[in-house]
């Protein structure tokens, strides 16, 4: 399967229909992370929940993101106490690249971050026009997979001319 979605259906395909049934790990990547509301049987929650849950299932939720999350985001996470062991998270003012990979064998890759109006949440007069690919292709998923694996080991650290705004670079060198 490879498939251009485009607004509402980044929402519906991916966060409603995939994101939850994550058996082994999700990976998640934005460069903007706010406060963001999904559907759970009928009832608008957090997008945080579902991560709950599956951090519950001992699901991997790896997190790239280039900007500290909204107030309402951070509101939320505290909500969720497991969340502080169970999402690993990398914040690097680099990251642009906005995916999301499911168990090494579906992946999102386009243009929505990881908010409201990104992924399609929102109503159709508010939400962000947005556009990408969603593919169980294991050649196109094992691309995206190891370009963020790269970002995740640190690859470009050493090198990257913007460690200054890096707060987990800096984090890293006092260790």
């Amino acid at each position: 399967m490879l498939e251009y979605i485009t607004d509402r259906a980044i929402y519906e395909k991916v966060l409603c229909e995939h994101v939850p049934k994550a058996d082994r790990l999700l990976w998640l990547a934005t460069s903007h992370l706010k406060d963001l509301h999904v559907d759970k049987h009928g009832k608008m929650v957090p997008f945080l929940e579902v991560l709950s849950d599956l951090v519950t299932k001992h699901i991997e939720i790896r997190l790239l993101h280039a900007t500290e999350p909204g107030p309402a985001f951070r509101m939320d996470f505290d909500r969720y106490p497991n969340l502080i062991g169970g999402i690993e998270r990398i914040l690097c003012p680099r990251i642009h690249l906005k995916s999301v990979i499911i168990d090494g064998n579906f992946a999102y890759i386009g243009s929505a971050n990881l908010t409201g109006a990104g992924m399609g949440a929102k109503s159709s007069n508010k939400r962000n026009f947005e556009a990408g690919i969603i593919t169980d292709n294991s050649d196109i998923i094992a691309k995206i997979m190891e370009q963020f694996d790269r970002i995740w080991r640190g690859e470009h650290c050493t090198e990257c001319k913007r460690k200054k705004f890096c707060a987990d670079y800096k984090d890293l060198l006092l260790k």
